[in-house]
């Protein structure tokens, strides 16, 4: 497994100003936004962010977004306090994240505390557990996660390092949790072949199925889209829009 060029390429800083807080949950750090208005206590959104991790603004704006919509929404840091640096991304640096950062952050580090989290959201009530992920969150941990059938609903966009057509049967085979996939055009970790494979394999699959594919886009477009670019604007807006009417419809 691998990231691919999009991975660690055109990091976006959206602007706005987090509303949520940082909270110990389970022990983990994890940003936590909850709605303003009256919402299910027994419902809950665990959102896996990219190799960026909840640090990055984009991540905890869009954490923000899911509960305007009614979502208390749970960010963990199960990247151990240690996300890919955003400005070792900037045009002109070299940062190799495969040597550098890649090997620390494999699921022997990262599903522990992750597993504390949702340890303790359970110990809390929360019974209805949905998620969505993006890239180093969105294949692995989402899939992991539903093969287990810890998660209610499932929702990733332009997931990376999982293996097709193998863990897209697997989950077919495991898996109760309906899957929304938010693919694009220009992706090396989900490239369109994936998406074909996905097709055929979810067809029937009794829980529910959706792929939402936005044309023209590059992986990174859901959460770290260029907001000048109108058809970047449109697409991330687009994915999100899915994945809420997703997890309204069925958490």
């Amino acid at each position: 497994m691998s990231f691919c060029e999009h991975c660690v390429k055109g990091v976006t800083w959206h602007e706005g100003t987090p509303q949520g807080k940082w909270e110990k949950i389970g022990g983990v750090d994890t940003y936590v936004a909850t709605p303003t208005v009256e919402y299910a206590k027994d419902k809950a959104i665990l959102f896996l962010p990219d190799a960026l991790g909840p640090q990055h603004i984009n991540n905890r704006l869009l954490a923000d977004d899911f509960a305007a919509n009614g979502f208390k929404t749970y960010v963990p840091d199960y990247l151990n306090g240690d996300p890919i640096p955003p400005d070792a991304l900037n045009p002109g640096q070299l940062f190799d994240i495969m040597k550098r950062w890649f090997p620390t952050h494999t699921q022997e580090f990262t599903r522990p505390p992750l597993d504390a989290v949702i340890a303790a959201l359970k110990a809390a009530g929360v019974t209805s557990l949905g998620a969505t992920g993006y890239c180093f969150g969105a294949g692995r941990y989402v899939f992991d996660l539903a093969f287990e059938n810890i998660i209610k609903v499932g929702v990733v966009s332009h997931p990376s390092l999982f293996k097709t057509p193998d863990d897209l049967a697997k989950y077919v085979a495991q898996s109760t949790a309906p899957l929304l996939i938010n693919s694009c055009t220009n992706d090396a970790q989900f490239p369109l072949e994936a998406s074909a494979q996905a097709d055929a394999l979810f067809a029937g699959f009794a829980p529910g199925y959706k792929r939402a594919h936005f044309e023209g886009l590059a992986h990174g477009f859901a959460v770290r889209g260029d907001l000048s670019k109108p058809a970047e604007k449109a697409g991330k807006e687009g994915a999100f829009r899915f994945a809420i009417e997703w997890f309204v419809a069925r958490l």
